[in-house]
């Protein structure tokens, strides 16, 4: 048992990734928690400490939560994950433990866990636009409208790899170079950038020509989402 363990321990992240995608095996997947359990208990003490959150039972949730999704759908992250630079699932796995802090606060402060769409992120401002208790029914519909309305336009309009690109960047966070170091069937870093900017265009003529309403003062389209910080 304990040559198993040496001959983990001695694997490249790569090779433990590899053996993780097809494996249940303890020994492997206790050598993977050894390796990534501090990166990702960091990665979600900092988003709950913004949430002003520090009970270690949250904290402690939300890494099993991480794991979960690391393992989820026959370990699909970790078989579709392709490196393309020597950090780069210790970056993806940042991203993902983050996100999976910040989408439960969000879920929690709206008041429906799990929902996905009861907060509006803009993206320009980093500023979670989170209805007040008198409105937050309507605007939750309204918000939910709105994303609605932005998926239909990218299903009628582009493919389901540049569709996932998108919600990828805009909903979950991850960076261009995040992407293409995820899936080895996305595109390079400019490959996804260049994606991202069609994508914008894109809504931008849907917005112009009304396929995209917008109905309240307080739910907007992001102008990321249209613009972003590389276009002039």
């Amino acid at each position: 048992m304990r040559h198993r363990k040496m001959q983990y321990s001695s694997l490249t992240t790569e090779e433990l990734i590899e053996v993780c995608s097809y494996s249940e095996e303890p020994d492997a997947w206790q050598e993977f928690v050894r390796r990534f359990h501090k990166l990702i208990a960091s990665a979600i003490v900092r988003v709950a400490y913004s949430w002003s959150e520090r009970r270690n039972t949250v904290i402690e949730d939300l890494v099993q939560d991480t794991y979960v999704k690391v393992c989820a759908d026959n370990r699909r992250l970790l078989r579709q994950f392709k490196s393309r630079h020597p950090d780069a699932f210790y970056g993806m796995l940042k991203v993902t433990a983050g996100n999976v802090a910040r989408d439960y606060f969000r879920a929690k402060d709206s008041g429906k866990r799990g929902s996905g769409l009861a907060a509006l992120v803009d993206m320009d401002t980093a500023e979670c636009i989170v209805p007040d208790e008198h409105t937050a029914g309507a605007k939750q519909i309204e918000t939910e409208i709105l994303m609605q309305q932005i998926d239909r336009v990218l299903l009628e309009n582009c493919s389901a790899r540049d569709r996932d690109i998108f919600w990828r960047h805009y909903r979950h966070g991850f960076t261009a170079e995040e992407i293409a170091a995820i899936f080895s069937y996305y595109p390079d870093t400019k490959g996804v950038e260049s994606v991202l900017h069609r994508l914008r265009v894109l809504l931008a003529k849907a917005l112009a020509q009304g396929q995209i309403r917008p109905d309240s003062e307080g739910i907007s389209v992001p102008k990321s989402f249209i613009k972003g910080e590389g276009d002039r």
